[in-house]
């Protein structure tokens, strides 16, 4: 396999649009690498400028060391897998993943060797002599991964593949190719909008937003130190709680209560965001909050709460927690270690915790 450099990426449309802005990103050879971010904020274009489905406007693609800028598609040796599959509809299981070797003009011997094997991984044996229409949306994505693992190519690039399948096939679609990225030892680029498959299937998570990066890190890493608030809201369900305070003589007044900030530069700062994830925020005696939704999603609840004055926040519970619509509490902080500051003009992570006063 192989391992990629993406070096100052730049993708500039001809009516000014930047879909991709300085993007630099090494993949290591046999590493899982999703990139996630909210519709149109370039993920998929990254995907298509390493096959070369796009021309760049600046910067370079390197495989194990070898620029492949300049290279047409077929000859970067990247299989792609999409979210309609692309299947050939007039050709069976197995005529769909020898065509790509077909093409090479591999040894007819060899290919059926290399799909046997392909077959035996995926589990398609029994099927392999079924045309698309007769497959289910699972079994059509196995298919369309199997075409890309028959060709051995240096590395993996899915777009959105389990975008169309349900939820129940979407989880194990991901079990599987976390089983194959295993046996295999691929490299793998992948893109989603799905936050589960990015924090389940990725060994290096890459966060963008307006076709630039947010944050690399582990999936841990990231959900437990985001760079920004926007990779604390995108990471991370129920999504986390952003509360504006002032600051005064360094001090904030959050959730009826004051609290001193320690560790940080105030630097004239008048504000800061205080992000909290729903799960660490605890329902108490009290009438600040009222009960204005809850959503329940069999091992927990989500509480919509709201004050006075129309602050919004998200509360995780225990299932069998009994909360009922318009019920009155009060709120507190589990840990003050897993709270999370903000700048209020940049919205950058800063430095320093609450203490209670």
């Amino acid at each position: 396999m192989s391992c990629i450099e993406l070096i100052g990426l730049k993708k500039l449309y001809k009516d000014g649009t930047s879909a991709v802005d300085n993007f630099n990103l090494r993949i290591e050879d046999g590493e899982l690498v999703v990139l996630v971010g909210p519709s149109g904020c370039g993920k998929s274009t990254v995907l298509r400028l390493i096959a070369g489905l796009e021309d760049l406007t600046d910067g370079d693609i390197r495989v194990n060391g070898r620029s492949i800028k300049a290279m047409d598609p077929k000859d970067r040796e990247m299989a792609m897998v999409f979210q309609n599959y692309a299947l050939y509809p007039h050709l069976t299981v197995e005529g769909n993943l020898a065509f790509p070797l077909q093409l090479k003009k591999m040894d007819p011997k060899r290919i059926k060797d290399r799909i046997g094997q392909v077959l035996d991984v995926l589990g398609l044996k029994e099927i392999c002599h079924r045309k698309p229409r007769d497959l289910s949306g699972g079994q059509q994505q196995r298919v369309s991964v199997g075409r890309a693992l028959s060709r051995k190519p240096a590395a993996f690039l899915l777009d959105e593949p389990l975008s169309n399948l349900d939820a129940i096939l979407r989880a194990k679609m991901r079990v599987e190719l976390a089983k194959l990225k295993q046996a295999s030892g691929a490299t793998m680029v992948y893109v989603t909008h799905d936050q589960i498959e990015a924090m389940t299937l990725a060994d290096k998570l890459l966060v963008m937003n307006e076709g630039k990066i947010q944050q690399i890190g582990s999936p841990r890493e990231i959900y437990s130190n985001p760079s920004n608030r926007f990779v604390a809201e995108f990471i991370g369900l129920p999504q986390i709680n952003c509360l504006t305070c002032p600051i005064k003589q360094g001090r904030v007044d959050i959730l009826g209560k004051s609290y001193q900030l320690t560790g940080m530069v105030m630097n004239g700062l008048d504000q800061v965001i205080i992000g909290i994830r729903p799960d660490q925020l605890l329902l108490k005696d009290g009438d600040h909050w009222q009960v204005q939704l809850i959503e329940n999603y069999g091992d927990h609840q989500v509480v919509f709460l709201e004050d006075s004055s129309g602050q919004a926040v998200r509360v995780q519970v225990e299932a069998g927690q009994i909360v009922k619509m318009k019920q009155v509490f009060d709120l507190g902080i589990r840990d003050l270690r897993s709270v999370l500051l903000f700048d209020a003009q940049n919205e950058e992570r800063l430095a320093g915790q609450l203490r209670e006063v």
